[in-house]
């Protein structure tokens, strides 16, 4: 979910950015006491998410506005479904209008096509997972879109969990010895995963005790024997190279989860807009 003091601060940059010094338009053309109420619509069929940040734009900028949430994140609607009425001052429902719009575009999209790729492994053990891949900024924000969309989180930070990757290992001469470092100042409950590319880097990872092993653009024939030599003792990744048409071969592989970064980097934009009611 959302934390709202963050939310706040960053719907304050973004209506800055799209209105500099004030909405032009609506200055020249209405009238300060003209009210309206208006539908924000779904256009096309779509899994929501980020409609509650929308609204949360038109009261940010207006306080005064009547918003009423006609449906919450993670709900699917069809085309032509109201999402929220805004009802109040025309100027400032219309100035407002495009950055709540942006949001919940950009948000339900990312739900949307989590929502496609984890049909696609649907009936297999893997679990969608998403990456750090992230618009700046908008983390929070994208990586609950992928929750709305039946996804799960990767790591949210840094600060969420060791992951040693390649130039880890290089500086610190192996996988063993890599993870003995790390061991010794981890915190009890944190999980420590390790990158591997190669079948004898994962034997290596099982022996040192790893919780997680990442299988890195790995063939789905290594992948699977990659599976069976880790018989269950530590949790199993599979990342790197992830697409829509190579998700179902590798979730056959037995892994536990499947990373991608094309849910957040590659969804489109879903079709909303804003029509007088």
């Amino acid at each position: 979910m959302y934390d709202s003091f963050v939310t706040d601060r960053l719907i304050d940059l973004w209506l800055t950015e799209d209105i500099g010094a004030c909405d032009l338009t609506v200055q020249v053309m209405i009238e300060a006491d003209e009210t309206g109420k208006f539908h924000m619509n779904a256009r096309e069929p779509m899994i929501v998410a980020g409609i509650e940040v929308a609204a949360r734009v038109f009261k940010r900028y207006d306080p005064e506005l009547k918003v009423k949430l006609l449906v919450k994140d993670g709900d699917k609607v069809e085309k032509g479904a109201i999402l929220i009425e805004v009802e109040g001052s025309a100027r400032s429902v219309l100035t407002a209008e495009r950055t709540a719009l942006n949001i919940a575009q950009r948000l339900s999209g990312i739900a949307n096509e989590t929502a496609r790729y984890v049909a696609a492994i649907a009936g297999t053990k893997a679990r969608l997972i998403d990456t750090r891949k992230t618009t700046p900024g908008l983390r929070m924000m994208e990586k609950h879109a992928v929750t709305c969309g039946g996804g799960l989180n990767h790591r949210l930070g840094l600060d969420n969990g060791v992951m040693i990757k390649d130039n880890h290992i290089a500086v610190c001469g192996s996988i063993s010895a890599a993870v003995e470092r790390a061991r010794k100042k981890l915190p009890v409950l944190t999980k420590l995963e390790v990158e591997c590319d190669r079948l004898e880097q994962v034997e290596e990872a099982v022996k040192a005790g790893a919780d997680v092993i990442m299988f890195d653009n790995m063939s789905v024939a290594d992948m699977t024997k990659a599976v069976a030599m880790i018989g269950g003792r530590a949790k199993t990744e599979a990342s790197g190279g992830i697409r829509f048409e190579t998700i179902r071969p590798i979730a056959e592989t037995g892994v536990d989860y499947i990373s991608t970064s094309k849910i957040t980097q590659s969804a489109p934009a879903v079709d909303i807009g804003l029509d007088e009611a």
